[in-house]
């Protein structure tokens, strides 16, 4: 049977979703006129539509746009009811509704026109539902993990910005890592220097000494922070001050958020322990626990990608060219992808340059070995970097084996000592 007869038996279903209701457009095999249906974003309404699908007797294939995550429960419950879900592209969604409308006019019931002419011509693509997948664990770690730190980021900066320059400006030099805990307890503790200079230096290293946790040279650091508080030009705001109570309160959203990071990376590292794929992601340079989630979380399965050009489209690290007549562009990354999954290619690649022995050093060093100094050209070199990552990423797992690194004089390692020994004969 041709692919024109399968989709001819086929009843075509396309679904608008939105907040509330979604738009259903039905095409029936052999008629012309289609089948509208709005139903509520409720069990009732999922059942209903389920119920009106199945009365066809017919092979059911359902397209729909992904729209926040509110396509996610319909999507389950019709997976569930045996029907086979395909998605349909926002870019190729808009694109195909301006050509076939000639405008950039946009509504429901025209988008799901939209998205029943995508299905009949085949331009959509594989829904895999997280849930029956069993990623959905791994993608809640990964987003969680993502909002935490990134929320972190914004009250830290919230400190330095108006907490820190008020109170304690000298303090900031004492921040090294975003982290540790202990500079957040210690402000949390003594949020005013005058708190710390109406005591002695040998009081003060007393009464903070557990405060700053495990130190190296920790009596020259609380020394070094007691001669900086005596100095200091913060404000001499009261202890029990509203002010200082306000300050204590961030304070302590901010040593919240650090225990949730540990907590989820605690749980992810005992999630993924035993998955081949997480151990086999971990061997390459660069690519650490969190990484390696990122990576499980938005790409799933890497073994569904036949090739590895296929996985760096779906990263949007493909090559593409503006060409028109005698002109030709240059050759640039589409960015057409998954964002989070290309910048954690982007991340792990620039920790891996950074290693002594790897293949991704070698290429690197090679990339910019004509003019090291040049901005222009290690951005270039950190991209390729990505790509190269990407590539390696899925090769490891698609062949199920550990990434290899280089030996001396930048040759890959081989299996066949024979073959080793025959380079090293002829060098």
């Amino acid at each position: 049977m041709t692919a024109t007869d399968t989709t001819a038996s086929t009843l075509m279903v396309a679904i608008d979703i939105s907040k509330h209701r979604h738009e259903v457009l039905i095409g029936v095999p052999g008629k012309k006129r289609r089948r509208r249906l709005t139903i509520t974003n409720a069990l009732d309404g999922f059942q209903r539509l389920a119920t009106a699908l199945s009365s066809y007797n017919l092979p059911v294939q359902i397209g729909f746009e992904a729209t926040g995550n509110y396509h996610r429960p319909l999507a389950h419950h019709l997976g569930q009811a045996g029907f086979d879900l395909k998605l349909v592209s926002s870019v190729g969604l808009a694109r195909t509704r301006e050509a076939l409308h000639n405008s950039w006019d946009k509504n429901d019931p025209k988008d799901a026109q939209v998205i029943l002419h995508m299905l009949e011509i085949g331009a959509v693509q594989f829904f895999h539902d997280p849930l029956v997948t069993g990623t959905a664990d791994i993608q809640e770690l990964s987003k969680t993990h993502e909002v935490v730190p990134r929320s972190k980021t914004e009250l830290w900066h919230r400190i330095l910005t108006h907490y820190l320059p008020l109170y304690f400006p000298e303090a900031k030099r004492f921040h090294r890592s975003s982290r540790t805990d202990w500079f957040l307890a210690f402000l949390e503790k003594y949020p005013s220097p005058h708190m710390i200079s109406a005591m002695s230096r040998e009081a003060f290293i007393a009464d903070a000494w557990q405060v700053v946790g495990r130190k190296m040279s920790k009596e020259h650091l609380l020394s070094d922070i007691y001669a900086t508080a005596v100095g200091s030009v913060g404000l001499p705001v009261y202890p029990d001050s509203d002010a200082v109570r306000m300050f204590r309160l961030v304070l302590a959203e901010g040593r919240s958020l650090v225990r949730q990071r540990d907590e989820i990376e605690a749980r992810a590292g005992e999630l993924l322990s035993d998955h081949p794929d997480y151990q086999l992601l971990t061997t390459v340079p660069g690519i650490g626990p969190i990484n390696a989630l990122t990576i499980l979380a938005e790409a799933g399965d890497l073994r569904r990608f036949r090739h590895h050009r296929q996985f760096l489209k779906f990263c949007g690290m493909d090559l593409a060219t503006v060409q028109s007549g005698m002109f030709r562009g240059q050759s640039r990354i589409s960015k057409y992808g998954n964002a989070r999954l290309r910048r954690t290619l982007w991340m792990a690649g620039q920790v891996a340059v950074l290693k002594r022995t790897n293949s991704f050093r070698d290429k690197f060093e090679r990339y910019i070995a004509r003019d090291r100094h040049n901005a222009h050209l290690r951005r270039k070199a950190y991209t390729a970097i990505a790509a190269k990552m990407a590539r390696t990423v899925h090769a490891v797992v698609k062949h199920g084996e550990p990434y290899r690194p280089l030996l001396r004089g930048g040759e890959p390692r081989r299996k066949d000592p024979c073959l080793i020994r025959a380079v090293e004969a002829v060098r």
